[in-house]
């Protein structure tokens, strides 16, 4: 019996995993439309998905848009939560769209970001940062993929208050998360044409935590003899990385590490503002989110970037199964900032965010 569950873990990860970019969809969806869950967010949030429903509608994608506002509320108990009805669509739909969510400063409730993860069990966070024709920053032929352990670590929000002025924060890190992520990791890299499998950890300090995620990434690794498996000292990453992140490919490691690392990667490409991220869960329910802050500061104004969300929704569309949809925005988009004309601030030029979303548009429709 356990080796009839494992085969079956095994099944289901290898669609959960090719399913993230280009391979099988997880789902088989018909002809008709999908719902997806939109969650526009704060800030620019409803300014960027109003973008990309946009954009989906000249692009003819068979998706319905269900739109729901997720902010903390306290449950029974007392226990943080996310509305009831926010929770409902997305246990319908399987599949959400998320734009940037202001995280609370001692407000009280934990981060919304960290309550949907946990909500969700979205156990893996991917994010390919791959160089954009046409956008120049100090490096070139970025083609690399952070892959992050999503719900324990130090995010796993057990503080408390020793005595006055003194507070612990507990890292957690289980057996049962590390195995999971590693194995997502390897099953990423094979189904995707990825060579090398880096675990970015720092076991020679916390020996017994990073430990445990290293032993589980090694004991993975051992089913893979395809994929090249190497380890790595986070610092030796960031040392390494700026110096030539074209030796990179594939990257696992804990949740702390992967939020710090993935932001960095982000800036090798241009920033967070151009740059795609997914949430995968263990029951077939995915999120795909912009990973740049609210910007208050210009909110309203029509001066977002939406390409952020935008490659976020194209990998949505993969993961559905919709690649034909995702390839024409895609390229519409690429070739919108390699073109030049028409960017904005943020990407070198001086367009309104309506005028960089309609000449997308504009491509999109003259591939029909």
């Amino acid at each position: 019996a356990d080796g009839m569950a494992g085969n079956a873990w095994r099944s289901t990860l290898s669609r959960v995993v090719s399913a993230v970019q280009s391979q099988a969809p997880v789902r088989s969806y018909g002809s008709g439309l999908q719902t997806v869950t939109l969650i526009p967010g704060d800030g620019i949030g409803p300014e960027i998905s109003s973008a990309v429903m946009k954009i989906f509608e000249a692009a003819k994608a068979p998706v319905h848009w269900e739109e729901r506002n997720v902010t903390a509320i306290k449950g029974p108990g007392g226990k943080w939560m996310i509305p009831p009805e926010a929770k409902e669509s997305m246990d319908k739909s399987k599949i959400g769209l998320k734009g940037p969510l202001k995280t609370p400063i001692a407000a009280g409730h934990p981060s919304m970001n960290l309550l949907l993860r946990k909500t969700f069990d979205l156990y893996a966070n991917v994010r390919p940062c791959v160089s954009i024709d046409g956008y120049k920053t100090p490096y070139t032929d970025v083609n690399l993929v952070t892959i992050r352990e999503n719900t324990e670590g130090e995010y796993s929000g057990i503080e408390h208050v020793i005595v006055d002025g003194v507070v612990q924060s507990i890292k957690l890190i289980t057996e049962k998360a590390s195995k999971r992520i590693a194995e997502f990791a390897f099953e990423y890299a094979r189904n995707n044409q990825r060579s090398t499998v880096t675990a970015v950890h720092k076991a020679n300090i916390m020996r017994m935590s990073d430990g445990l995620f290293l032993r589980k990434c090694r004991e993975v690794a051992e089913n893979y003899k395809d994929i090249k498996f190497t380890e790595m000292y986070l610092d030796t990453v960031c040392l390494n990385m700026v110096q030539d992140p074209t030796q990179f490919d594939v990257l696992v490691m804990p949740n702390l590490y992967g939020d710090i690392l993935s932001d960095l990667c982000a800036g090798l490409i241009g920033g967070l503002g151009v740059t795609p991220s997914g949430n995968i869960g263990a029951n077939g329910v995915a999120i795909f989110e912009s990973v740049h802050g609210t910007a208050p500061d210009i909110a309203g104004k029509d001066l977002a970037n939406p390409t952020a969300l935008l490659l976020s929704a194209v990998m949505m569309l993969r993961h559905m199964g919709l690649h034909s949809y995702a390839g024409k925005i895609e390229a519409a988009c690429f070739d919108t900032i390699n073109d030049k004309q028409v960017l904005t601030k943020d990407l070198g030029g001086g367009a309104k965010c309506s005028e960089f979303t309609n000449e997308i548009c504009r491509r999109v429709r003259d591939m029909d």
